[in-house]
């Protein structure tokens, strides 16, 4: 899609839910949900702009700690799943990834997971300890590339105590059939040392892909802060480096994971997704395979398709929370 229709949408789309209610204030209150930005500063000096959602009535049943995928941020398509969950009474809290939303950085520009890494964990942790929170469960929940980095979190620190991660989608390896071919890669890490910022790496519409309705697409595309253009050397080489350790140590993953995926999902690779759950050591797994779905499970769908993968995100969470 080009610009113009980008533009025509923009007016048409004021916000991820439609034109009504016209504020998120609205929106929030409809559902019967709080919600609160703040700019978070790490002890590295380093910002993240957080957004939180918590129910109107009485103590949250646990904590839910998203993290977003590659491109989006915290609010437009992600918060219709925070705000879900708060509405059943679960307190959400994300920050947008460094380069993406209203976060500083250079757009789409993530050379050094390890460090997003960091301060995540930091904020998260700055939540965990809040006098409030004292005692309740904390769960991690995630959307495709956003996978790799709850995974990466638990297995850097795996005695943290987790109740447990949703995965949807998640980047946790990159299969054969979707990974660049070797020479290709050798000359991406190659052009990277010089020049890791370039926006240059040839890749497909990932909207066209993920979504599968085709409204649903032209609402994704209005998001204001989406970032729309081609992928940056270094971004693609440190997520080619990330999920090359991370498909190595699947063997390793022991917290309690529900992951889910679409068996029609062009962006992630459902089989990886099996290989995770056969392969994890965690006690607690559960796998959903959808026939037919695509990677966006949680809006991309046709609603009764989103409505199914919620309560199994719900049930699951739910079960855990007592």
């Amino acid at each position: 899609m080009g610009s113009q229709p980008v533009q025509q949408l923009n007016t048409k789309y004021r916000n991820a839910w439609g034109n009504s209610p016209e504020t998120e204030e609205a929106y929030y209150a409809l559902h019967g949900v709080s919600s609160h930005s703040v700019l978070f500063t790490a002890p590295s000096g380093r910002s993240l702009f957080t957004r939180s959602w918590a129910p109107f009535v009485g103590p949250p049943r646990a904590l839910v700690f998203i993290i977003h995928g590659y491109g989006n941020d915290t609010g437009w398509i992600m918060q219709t799943t925070a705000v879900f969950l708060a509405s059943q009474g679960f307190a959400c809290f994300a920050a947008d990834l460094p380069g993406h939303g209203r976060s500083p950085g250079l757009p789409a520009f993530v050379p050094n997971l390890n460090i997003v890494l960091a301060d995540l964990r930091d904020f998260f942790q700055s939540v965990r300890d809040r006098p409030e929170n004292q005692g309740m469960r904390s769960f991690l929940f995630s959307e495709s590339m956003g996978g790799a980095l709850c995974l990466l979190m638990h297995l850097s620190r795996p005695a943290d105590a987790w109740a447990g991660a949703v995965l949807v989608a998640p980047m946790c390896k990159i299969s054969d059939r979707m990974k660049p071919a070797w020479p290709v890669q050798m000359a991406l890490k190659f052009f990277a040392r010089f020049a890791p910022t370039l926006a240059v790496v040839p890749t497909a519409d990932l909207v066209e892909k993920s979504i599968k309705v085709p409204e649903k697409r032209i609402i994704a595309m209005s998001n204001p802060l989406r970032y729309n253009g081609k992928p940056r050397l270094g971004t693609v080489v440190e997520l080619l480096r990330v999920t090359e350790e991370l498909g190595s140590r699947l063997h390793e993953i022991s917290i309690p994971f529900l992951v889910l995926h679409g068996s029609a999902d062009q962006v992630t690779d459902p089989a990886i997704s099996k290989a995770l759950y056969e392969e994890a050591r965690s006690e607690d797994k559960t796998i959903k395979l959808y026939d037919g779905m695509f990677h966006s499970l949680l809006f991309g769908e046709p609603d009764e398709n989103v409505a199914l993968v919620r309560q199994d995100i719900l049930t699951w969470l739910n079960a855990r929370s007592a």
